[in-house]
């Protein structure tokens, strides 16, 4: 996989659609933000939820990289698969944070390990949180190290991004989702350029 073609891939998927993408970002965080507002139960209802959010987003972005304009009502389209969502966010966050007790190194690559689940759950929710974890750590195996780099390559972005007082993020967070999302399909043997 070229990191360069994925990134120049995506810059170009995103175009015209850094407002929509933005807008279901911003209904997404208010939703989200809403309900955590909400003392005890919002903020359980506010957690559940955000895994059908994290899904959604997986979803639009690989439909993003395929050419494919979102819509606000996107955005809902997993909410009766939230709480595997929630499921797998909570295990991958747990199984990381574990692995990040050995040493600081092994969390990195759990985490780089477990990077595609949220894509291969967008795919089929289906099949559980504990299945598409183990699916993502086969698909990565030989992978973890590209994957890095290429977040990786994103730091100076996302440090001029805080210069910009957050305004660069608006093109930034779409062009590193929709980049990650091309990583995922090229792992899948879908043609990225």
């Amino acid at each position: 996989m070229d990191r360069a073609i994925l990134k120049s891939a995506a810059k170009q998927d995103i175009k015209g659609k850094i407002g929509i993408l933005f807008a279901i970002s911003l209904l997404m965080s208010l939703i989200s933000g809403a309900l955590a507002g909400i003392p005890v139960l919002g903020t359980i209802a506010g957690l559940i939820i955000s895994g059908g959010f994290s899904l959604a987003s997986a979803n639009i972005y690989l439909g993003v990289s395929r050419g494919i304009k979102p819509e606000i009502g996107d955005m809902f389209g997993y909410m009766k698969h939230c709480l595997t969502g929630f499921c797998a966010t909570f295990l991958i966050g747990l199984f990381t944070f574990l692995w990040s007790l050995l040493l600081f190194v092994p969390g990195i690559i759990k985490a780089c390990a477990y990077s595609q689940t949220m894509y291969i759950l967008a795919d089929d929710p289906s099949i559980g949180a504990m299945e598409a974890i183990s699916r993502s750590k086969e698909m990565m195996e030989g992978h973890k190290m590209e994957y890095f780099v290429m977040c990786l390559s994103f730091f100076g972005w996302a440090i001029l991004g805080a210069f910009t007082l957050g305004i660069l993020y608006i093109w930034l967070i779409p062009y590193m989702e929709t980049t990650y999302a091309n990583f995922h399909r090229s792992l899948q043997g879908e043609y990225i350029g």
